[in-house]
C-alpha cells in the first residue's frame, strides 16, 4: 500500500461519517436522550456505561474511560492498525482513501519489503520440511516429542528444523545474488570478517518462526540441540523485524481465541508452546529483550489483563521489576496486571507437564496483584515499623505510582500508600504533583456559570499539562485565548510536546473540532496520551446528564489558570532552588529571586 494517508482526508472522513452508524455495525445501540448507549465491549459490566454523542461524535465509557471517535472505536473493537481502521470506515462512508505522494524510491523499498516476506516465508517451509524429511532431524523431532509436544501443535507454530552445515539454507535459497542479498538483509546469513565468507545464521537448531499481527513470517528464534551457546538465537534487527515492539505466540493466541481475556507473559519460545499443548492458549513471550511499555500497550490492545510469569531466582526477580516499571505508564483504570513467581528450578513449560493444566491455571489465578508486588519490591528490606522504614518507603513508592496514569486506579494506589505509611494523602499528593493556582474571584456583574463544580484536582490528580490537553480538546476555541507554544518551551517531556503541539495546530487551524483533533494523533505513538487526556477531562466535565459537557464559558477560567500555572512553573522551580541556599545567597543571586518575584507577580 502506497504513501501515509493525508491528514486533510482523515478531517474530511471524520466530519462525513456518523460514528452512530459505525459503532452500532458492531454494537447494537439504544436511545438514551439526546445519546446512544450500550454495554461497554472493552470491559465486563451489567449496567450500560458506554455513551455515543451523535453531537460530538464520539464515543466514552463511564466505566472503563474508553473514549474517541469513529476510528479510534474501530481501532479497538476490529483489533486493526490505523490504516486499516481508516479504510474500513472510508468504505463505509463511500471513500478511496488517497495516499501522498512518494519519493522514488518508495515503490522499490515496497517491493523490497514483499521480496523479504516471501524470502522468510520459504525458509520457514523449508525448515518444516527439514523437520519431517531430513536425515538428521530425528534429534530434534525427539527432543519436542520428549517435551511432550504433538504433530498437531508443531503445525500451529510452524516449528521446524535448521540442520547441521554451513550453507544449507545459503544452497536451497540462495541461488543468485539477489536472493544471498535478500537473505542477508533478513538476518538468514552472516558474513565472516576474517575472510568474506557467507554461511547459514541458524544451524543444528529447533527454529520458531515468529509471526507479525498479519500472520507473516518476519524473523525467528532457534534452539540449539548441542551445548552450543547460546541456547536460544534470535534474527537480528532487520526493515520488517523489530524485536522490541513483536511478542512470540500472539498470532497464534489471537487465531485459537477470539475474545482474549488475558495474556500471560512468560520467557521463552517453549514455554509458550508448551502451555499451548496443554490447553493454555494465551501465552506470549519476548524476543530476548525485557517487556517494554510499548510491548504492553500491544497486549492491551487485546485483552484487559496480564500475568507475568517469571522463575522464581534473581533473573526472574529482576526480570519482574523491570517489567513493573514497564507496565506502570500503561496501567490505565479498567487494566490489570499480575505476577507469579514460580518455585525454583521449574519454568512453565516442566511445570504444566508435571502438574497439568487446572494446576498451572489455578496459579495464574492466584498471581500477586500489581499493587502488592510494587509495595513489596518497594518496601523490600524496609522496616516498616519504624518511622524512618515508612518515610523510606513513602519516598521509594511515591514515585513509581506517579507514573500511574491519573484515575482511580492511582488514586487507590496512593490511599494504600498512605495506610502503609501514616501520611495523608495530601501530603502524598504533594511528592506527586505540583500544587495547583488558586482560583481568582469571580469578575463582578458576571453570573457564574451553572453546573456542576469541578473537583479538587488533589482528589482527582490529573496533571496540569494534561488537563490543559484535555481542556484544549473539549473545547478547541478557548486555543484563541491561550498564549503561543513557545511560553512552555521550558516544559519538558512527551506530554508538554503534545500540548505545545496541539496549541500550534489551533493557532493555525483554530476552525478544528474535538472529532478532528481526536483524529489527528491516532497514527501516533503518543495516541494513549491525547486519549487519556479527553477521557479524563470528559469525566471532570461532564454534567448530571451524560456527555452533557460544561459550556465554553465554564471552562475558560480553568483553561486560563491552568496555563497560567504552567507558564509560572519554571518561575517556581528557580525561585524554589535559590530560596533554599537560605542565608548563603550572594548579591548577584538576591537580585535574581527580586527578578523572579517580580515576574511571578505580573502573572497573576
Amino acid at each position: 500500500m502506497a504513501g501515509r494517508i493525508p491528514q486533510a482526508f482523515i478531517d474530511d472522513l471524520l466530519e462525513r461519517v456518523d460514528i452512530v452508524e459505525v459503532i452500532d455495525r458492531r454494537l447494537p445501540l439504544k436511545k438514551s436522550g439526546r445519546n446512544y448507549s450500550a454495554r461497554c465491549p472493552f470491559h465486563e459490566e451489567k449496567t450500560p456505561s458506554f455513551s455515543v454523542s451523535p453531537d460530538k461524535q464520539f464515543f466514552y465509557c463511564f466505566g472503563c474511560g474508553a473514549g474517541g471517535n469513529a476510528i479510534g472505536f474501530v481501532m479497538d473493537f476490529d483489533r486493526v492498525d490505523f490504516p486499516q481502521a481508516v479504510e474500513t470506515v472510508a468504505t463505509l462512508a463511500g471513500l478511496e482513501v488517497p495516499r501522498e505522494a512518494q519519493s522514488e524510491q518508495a515503490p522499490q523499498q515496497q517491493k523490497r519489503q514483499r521480496d523479504l516476506y516471501q524470502t522468510l516465508d520459504a525458509a520457514a517451509r523449508l525448515y518444516r520440511e527439514h523437520l519431517r524429511r531430513h536425515p538428521q532431524a530425528k534429534r530434534a523431532v525427539d527432543y519436542l516429542k520428549d517435551r511432550g509436544l504433538t504433530g498437531a501443535i508443531a503445525r500451529d507454530f510452524g516449528i521446524g528444523y535448521a540442520p547441521p552445515g554451513w550453507d544449507n539454507l545459503l544452497q536451497a535459497l540462495g541461488k543468485d545474488d539477489s536472493e544471498r542479498a535478500l537473505l542477508l538483509e533478513a538476518g538468514m546469513l552472516v558474513v565472516k570478517e576474517e575472510d568474506n565468507k557467507t554461511y547459514d545464521r541458524f544451524r543444528d537448531r529447533i527454529m520458531f518462526p515468529i509471526i507479525d499481527s498479519r500472520g507473516r513470517v518476519i524473523a525467528f528464534g532457534g534452539r540449539v540441540l548441542s551445548d552450543e551457546k547460546p541456547k536460544y538465537l534470535n534474527s537480528p534487527e532487520t526493515p520488517i523485524f523489530h524485536k522490541g515492539r513483536e511478542l512470540y505466540g500472539l498470532y497464534q493466541a489471537r487465531k485459537a481465541l477470539r475474545h482474549l481475556q488475558r495474556l500471560v507473559v512468560v520467557e521463552g519460545y517453549m514455554d509458550v508452546v508448551a502451555l499451548a499443548q496443554y490447553g493454555i492458549r494465551y501465552a506470549v513471550a519476548t524476543l530476548g529483550t525485557a517487556t517494554s511499555t510499548e510491548h504492553l500497550q500491544k497486549v492491551f490492545r487485546h485483552c484487559s489483563e496480564v500475568i507475568f510469569c517469571f522463575d522464581g531466582d534473581k533473573a526472574g526477580r529482576q526480570a519482574a521489576k523491570r517489567a513493573l516499571e514497564s507496565a506502570l505508564p500503561v496501567m490505565e483504570d479498567g487494566r490489570q496486571a499480575r505476577f507469579l513467581f514460580l518455585p525454583e528450578g521449574e519454568d512453565p513449560d516442566t511445570l504444566v507437564r508435571a502438574r497439568g493444566t487446572e494446576t498451572f491455571e489455578r496459579l495464574l489465578d492466584g498471581a500477586q496483584p500489581l499493587a502488592d508486588y510494587l509495595f513489596d519490591s518497594a518496601g523490600e528490606g524496609i522496616d516498616l515499623n519504624s518511622l524512618e522504614g515508612r518515610a523510606r518507603l513513602s519516598k521509594l513508592a511515591a514515585p513509581m505510582i506517579g507514573k500511574l496514569p491519573s484515575g482511580v486506579f492511582q488514586q487507590l494506589m496512593l490511599n494504600a500508600l498512605a495506610q502503609r505509611t501514616g501520611l495523608s494523602n495530601e501530603r502524598l499528593d504533594a511528592l506527586l504533583k505540583p500544587a495547583a493556582p488558586a482560583k481568582p474571584s469571580p469578575k463582578p456583574n458576571v453570573k457564574p456559570l451553572q453546573r456542576r463544580p469541578l473537583p479538587p484536582r488533589n482528589e482527582i490528580h490529573l496533571h496540569p499539562i494534561l488537563h490543559a490537553i484535555g481542556l484544549l480538546l473539549l473545547h478547541p476555541r478557548l486555543a484563541q485565548h491561550a498564549p503561543p507554544s513557545n511560553q512552555f518551551n521550558h516544559l519538558s517531556g512527551e506530554t508538554a510536546t503534545l500540548l505545545r503541539d496541539l496549541l500550534d495546530l489551533l493557532h493555525k487551524r483554530p476552525e478544528a473540532n474535538t472529532n478532528v483533533l481526536l483524529g489527528h494523533w491516532y497514527d501516533e505513538p503518543w495516541r494513549h496520551r491525547v486519549e487519556e487526556a479527553f477521557n479524563q477531562v470528559s469525566l471532570l466535565l461532564e454534567n448530571v446528564e451524560q456527555l452533557n459537557l460544561a459550556a465554553e464559558e465554564g471552562v475558560e477560567s480553568e483553561l486560563t489558570d491552568t496555563l497560567k500555572h504552567l507558564e509560572s512553573s519554571h518561575i517556581e522551580m528557580q525561585l524554589d532552588s535559590l530560596l533554599r541556599k537560605g542565608s548563603d545567597l550572594n548579591a548577584q543571586e538576591k537580585q535574581q529571586i527580586r527578578q523572579l518575584l517580580s515576574q511571578k507577580d505580573s502573572k497573576h
